[in-house]
């Protein structure tokens, strides 16, 4: 960490100052074992024990974040997506219906999808969803690849609060400025350059290929990516087609870089409900192009509406400490992100001021490691 950083981390701003304690939320847990369970009703309940669904979507246009990393082809011992490393597609019916049973005016599913800027439609129905189904799910569904422009005429400037750790701002979709709520939909997994990926990892996926990709423009988006963010984000071996990072010269670790970056698009673009599916899932990366990767079935549920919160009650029922340092725990190779995000004032990752509703922490461990 920078000197900035951990100042931060410790609660003291660099002028000397206190810093204000960064916020809690309480978050649900819930056992479930199988996808073919009431999902609307225990989501339901979830809801209602972090204080009900309605007063934060009434009226209001939703957009939630699926997590479909990777390409539809690749699968994982021929399994469906949505039982490895997808959000699954029941999970996502029933964050709809319950959104349009709550009031929303407007439900935009959105992701920034493999290689692509065509229609997310079409993805999902290569990924083995019903659209059609999903779309009935609640009034006024509608899909946005957040991958290039789409169907804006311009892309989205989003500042990070006091500046950023490596980039000062991102250039987005228009669909993550012209939202009120903002879900995350994950999935409980570990992740090979970040250590674990839930809600906030997930919303690494919203930065569009066409400025942070491979083969994006030099001088401007490529409005038609064909490639991931390896080069930009990962490594740092190239800057955005819109904007440069703050110190080409700092270090290109993807360890140090990706938790810095998934931190402060957190920061940038906050999490409004983070939802996390446990119910299966692999342990041991990301997708099936991580060796040594295995199902199982934590039989878990969790939802929050603070991102950091949600990840450190998801981190510690993993079998993890949410707060290990570098070196430990699933942070191996990388820093903490959860710490990084705390240091910005996104949320705490501090289990003794987060409240846990529902099932009891002690209960729902399931150890990753």
């Amino acid at each position: 960490m920078t000197r900035r950083e951990l100042l931060a981390v410790l609660g003291t701003a660099a002028a000397g100052t206190l810093q204000a304690a960064p916020p809690t939320a309480p978050v649900a847990l819930a056992r479930c074992r199988s996808y073919d369970e009431d999902l609307v009703s225990t989501m339901g309940t979830m809801f209602d024990q972090i204080g009900g669904l309605d007063r934060l979507v009434k009226g209001k246009t939703v957009t939630i974040k699926l997590n479909l990393t990777g390409s539809p082809g690749l699968r994982f011992q021929g399994r469906p997506l949505g039982v490895t490393h997808y959000t699954h597609p029941k999970t996502a019916g029933a964050m709809a219906h319950l959104l349009g049973k709550a009031g929303a005016k407007r439900i935009r599913f959105v992701e920034s999808c493999w290689a692509s800027a065509g229609p997310l439609e079409e993805y999902l129905l290569e990924s083995g969803w019903n659209v059609r189904t999903l779309k009935s799910a609640a009034a006024n569904v509608v899909f946005e690849n957040t991958n290039a422009l789409g169907s804006a005429k311009k892309y989205a400037r989003m500042k990070v609060p006091g500046g950023g750790l490596i980039f000062p701002s991102y250039d987005l979709n228009m669909a993550y400025e012209e939202t009120d709520v903002m879900v995350s939909m994950a999935k409980l997994k570990n992740h090979e350059t970040c250590g674990v990926t839930l809600a906030m990892k997930n919303m690494f996926g919203i930065t569009p290929a066409s400025i942070y990709g491979d083969d994006a423009g030099k001088d401007g988006p490529n409005e038609k990516p064909g490639s991931g963010r390896v080069s930009v984000c990962h490594e740092g071996k190239r800057q955005p087609a819109t904007l440069s990072e703050l110190d080409p010269k700092s270090s290109r670790s993807p360890g140090h870089r990706m938790p810095r970056i998934v931190a402060e698009l957190n920061s940038a673009r906050p999490i409004d409900i983070a939802f996390i599916d446990g119910i299966e899932t692999v342990t041991g990366g990301e997708g099936p192009w991580i060796r040594g990767l295995k199902i199982v079935n934590p039989g878990l549920l969790i939802l929050g509406t603070n991102a950091v919160t949600a990840d450190t009650v998801a981190t510690a029922a993993m079998g993890y400490d949410p707060r290990s340092a570098q070196g430990t725990g699933p942070f191996k190779t990388c820093d903490n992100m959860l710490l990084l995000a705390e240091s910005l004032g996104v949320g705490t990752a501090d289990l003794k001021r987060i409240e846990v509703r529902g099932l009891a922490l002690k209960d729902a461990v399931f150890p990753f490691a």
